[in-house]
C-alpha cells in the first residue's frame, strides 16, 4: 500500500470551520496528517474537527481563537505540539475581508482587516517556524493571500494591501527562513465559491464563471490542492512564491455588477 503523503505529519489550518480553510484541512486528514484546526467560533470549529476526523479517520482537533490575538496563535502552536508531539506544516489562512470606501473608511475598520490578516499571519507564522527551528528538521509556512494583491478590486483598498503585503511578507522570510529547512509561500484565491460568498450572493459560481476565462468559478478544493503541492517534498525547493488559482482572472480582471458593501470574516 503506497503511504500518504503526509502521514505522521502534524499541520495547523487557521479560518478552518468553513470554505478553504475546512477544505485544506480535510485535505491534509485525508491524506494522512493530523491536524489542529482553528476558527474564531468554537462551535463551528468544533463540528468541522468532528465531521473531518469522521470522514478521514485521521486526528483533527479543534482549537477556537482569534488569531488576531497573538497569545491565541502562539498557543495554537503549543497546542498541536503538546497533542501531537511535533509540527510539520502551518497554514496562515484565517482572514476578514473589509469593504468600504477608502473616502469614509474608518479607522476601526482598518485596524480589524490589519490586526487579523497581518499580525494574525505574521505572528503565527513566527510562533511556527521558532517550533520549526528547535526541531531541527525544517517545516513549511502557506500564507493565503488573493488576488487582490494583484489586481485593484473597488471598495478593497485595505484588503488588497494587507493581501499584497503577505507576499513580500513569504519573499522576505525566504532570507531568514530559508536557512532552517524552512519554506514559505501564498496561495492567491481568486474568486471562490464558499458558504460566505454564495451567503452574499445566490449567483455567485455563475455570475463569476462568465467573467473567468476557463468558464468557471473556483471551488475550495482547488485551492487546497495548491496548499498540499506546496507543502508536499515536491515543493522542497520551491520558495518565497505566490501561486495564483483564479481561472486566468487576472489576466484581464473584469469585475462583476455586485452590491458590495458588507464585511466577512473566516
Amino acid at each position: 500500500m503506497t503511504q500518504k503523503r503526509f502521514a505522521n505529519q502534524t499541520v495547523i489550518v487557521t479560518g478552518a470551520g468553513e470554505g478553504i480553510g475546512y477544505e485544506v484541512a480535510r485535505q491534509f486528514c485525508a491524506e494522512g496528517a493530523s491536524a489542529l484546526l482553528n476558527d474564531i467560533l468554537p462551535e463551528r470549529a468544533a463540528a468541522a474537527a468532528e465531521a473531518i476526523a469522521s470522514e478521514t479517520g485521521a486526528p483533527c482537533i479543534p482549537a477556537a481563537g482569534d488569531v488576531a490575538d497573538v497569545a491565541v496563535v502562539r498557543a495554537l502552536v503549543e497546542q498541536a505540539v503538546a497533542r501531537f508531539g511535533q509540527l510539520n506544516v502551518c497554514v496562515c489562512n484565517a482572514g476578514l475581508t473589509s469593504w468600504g470606501d477608502f473616502f469614509n473608511y474608518e479607522p476601526a475598520d482598518f485596524e480589524r482587516v490589519v490586526s487579523v490578516n497581518l499580525r494574525g499571519s505574521y505572528f503565527l507564522a513566527q510562533a511556527a517556524a521558532r517550533q520549526f527551528r528547535a526541531g531541527g528538521s525544517g517545516g513549511r509556512i502557506v500564507l493565503m493571500s488573493s488576488v487582490t494583491g494583484h489586481r485593484a478590486v473597488p471598495y478593497l483598498s485595505a484588503y488588497g494591501m494587507t493581501k499584497a503585503a503577505l507576499e513580500m511578507l513569504a519573499r522576505n522570510l525566504v532570507l531568514e527562513l530559508s536557512p532552517h529547512g524552512i519554506t514559505i509561500n501564498c496561495v492567491a484565491p481568486g474568486a471562490v465559491v464558499t458558504p460566505r460568498n454564495l451567503n452574499d450572493d445566490l449567483d455567485y459560481e455563475a455570475r463569476w464563471g462568465k467573467l473567468i476565462p476557463v468558464g468557471k468559478a473556483i471551488q475550495t478544493a482547488d485551492i487546497a490542492k495548491a496548499v498540499l503541492f506546496l507543502a508536499a517534498p515536491e515543493s522542497a525547493k520551491i520558495t518565497g512564491q505566490a501561486i495564483v488559482v483564479d481561472g486566468g482572472w487576472t489576466s484581464a480582471s473584469p469585475i462583476p455588477d455586485m452590491d458590495y458593501g458588507k464585511d466577512y470574516e473566516n
